[in-house]
């Protein structure tokens, strides 16, 4: 079953809740998603560290082949 963009949001928002994020449809068919999460608790981590933060906070929903999100493409960073 395909995510929309707003389930991915709230489920990076209960981890991060004063970060900016912006989430985009890349093929516009709710399974190939590009993510952007800067916060400020990324400040002394590297991009690795970053990332694990976010997919741990999506909560198993790209977990293998019945994972509900196919694709994310993640941009995280520090605010400048």
């Amino acid at each position: 079953m395909a995510m929309q963009a707003q389930e991915i949001e709230a489920l990076i928002r209960d981890s991060f809740p004063q970060a900016q994020i912006t989430i985009t449809d890349l093929a516009g068919d709710g399974n190939h998603y590009a993510a952007e999460v800067v916060d400020e608790s990324f400040r002394g981590q590297n991009r690795v560290q970053q990332q694990r933060a976010v997919y741990a906070a999506l909560k198993g929903k790209m977990d293998g082949a019945n994972g509900d999100l196919h694709a994310l493409a993640l941009t995280t960073r520090a605010p400048d």
